[in-house]
């Protein structure tokens, strides 16, 4: 039986075949419609050379083992690893790569992956270019060292978007891997595997689990070398998911496509809100049909996510609007079914130098909408008084 992404969220294909073939409310978990929290730290053998399937919840516990499998189906991947944050997930993947070895990044991603890249890997003796993927002639930047080619799509924060599958060409055909950072729109709106990837990654905190009450990060493959190397490193590096966060984030999936769909609507009305106020310079939005982007993410993707960045005039307004919000919350995170808004200079971009963020059009000027499901009048009432 098929099922549509809708119903990925909350069952897994291949409990629904089991189904079809046995009776299985008296085989799975007791007939629980809630998959059970396996609150163990370890599991007893039935005797020498036999095991349950589990042994130590570093290695692998049932609670982690399903939101992997959810999160694996979501995104068209052969296998998943839940890791404690998104930072967690990025470091772990990042170990696959050797000294000497050199990967080409986006220039405007994350705050925490620059920090990460600059003054770990880098000290690991792993070599980074900057490049705006969206744009510049990434093929050129290959060399004999290169290894990979990490990207977000839209980026965090300037919502530039890049052509999955025309980089995966470039990517395949110098035997390199291409990484996607798949969280701003998440497995409901976008499937980089699917258009020539081989990791996703995602900050599980955000649209997967949705309610700002835990942390957690994916990477999602659909290779079998990959899927073998990081099987091997998250037994080893021991930052797997817990089981209580893990059951968190199977709760928060099910809801996931209806939260897209409503975060998404909500921020169109908002763009085209603040695309009217004086105050504004600047939306970037790849909703918009003006975004240079808009084409690129009709083709690769099913809609354009809730993510919004906007400039307004100056420093002090910026600052005024933070100060001012009432129902929206000055926050740093996003993808929750509250409505935040960040402040980039100083919270999710602030160890980043400034020479590069003002490069990649980060301003103090800047500011961040993740837009969530309260009534969409409510978040445009208070911003209208937030502005005054």
């Amino acid at each position: 039986m098929s099922v549509k992404i809708e119903t990925k969220c909350i069952h897994l294909e291949e409990k629904i075949e089991q189904a079809e073939k046995e009776d299985a409310c008296k085989t799975l978990h007791y007939g629980s419609v809630s998959f059970p929290i396996y609150q163990s730290a370890t599991y007893a053998h039935p005797a020498v050379g036999e095991s349950t399937g589990y042994d130590y919840s570093r290695l692998q516990n049932p609670t982690r083992a399903q939101v992997e499998k959810v999160v694996a189906q979501l995104e068209g991947g052969i296998d998943a690893f839940a890791m404690s944050t998104g930072m967690a997930a990025i470091t772990l993947l990042f170990e696959i790569f050797n000294p000497g070895d050199h990967v080409i990044i986006d220039s405007d991603l994350y705050g925490g992956a620059i920090r990460l890249f600059d003054h770990v890997n880098a000290k690991n003796g792993v070599n980074f270019t900057r490049a705006n993927c969206s744009v510049d002639d990434v093929e050129s930047l290959v060399t004999k060292e290169t290894k990979a080619i990490y990207i977000e799509t839209p980026t965090n924060p300037m919502m530039n978007v890049t052509d999955i599958v025309k980089l995966s060409e470039i990517a395949k055909r110098h035997n390199l891997l291409l990484i996607v950072d798949n969280t701003f729109l998440s497995p409901y709106f976008q499937n980089p595997l699917n258009l020539g990837a081989d990791v996703v990654i995602h900050s599980g905190t955000k649209y997967l689990a949705g309610h700002n009450d835990t942390l957690a990060g994916f990477i999602v493959t659909n290779r079998t070398d990959i899927q073998e190397k990081l099987r091997f490193l998250i037994k080893t590096t021991g930052a797997g998911l817990a089981p209580f966060d893990c059951w968190l984030v199977l709760r928060g999936i099910k809801t996931l496509a209806i939260r897209m769909k409503q975060s998404q609507e909500n921020a169109i009305k908002i763009v085209n809100w603040l695309k009217n106020q004086k105050a504004v310079t600047k939306v970037l939005y790849p909703g918009l049909k003006d975004h240079p982007g808009y084409e690129i993410m009709k083709k690769q993707a099913r809609g354009f996510g809730a993510m919004v960045t906007f400039n307004v005039t100056d420093e002090a307004l910026a600052k005024k609007i933070l100060g001012s919000v009432k129902l929206i919350q000055y926050a740093e995170s996003l993808g929750g079914v509250e409505t935040l808004i960040t402040y980039p200079t100083t919270q999710t971009h602030a160890d980043v130098p400034e020479e590069l963020r003002l490069k990649n059009g980060i301003t103090p000027a800047t500011l961040r909408l993740s837009v969530g499901i309260e009534d969409a009048d409510d978040l445009i009432e208070d911003l209208a008084q937030a502005f005054v």
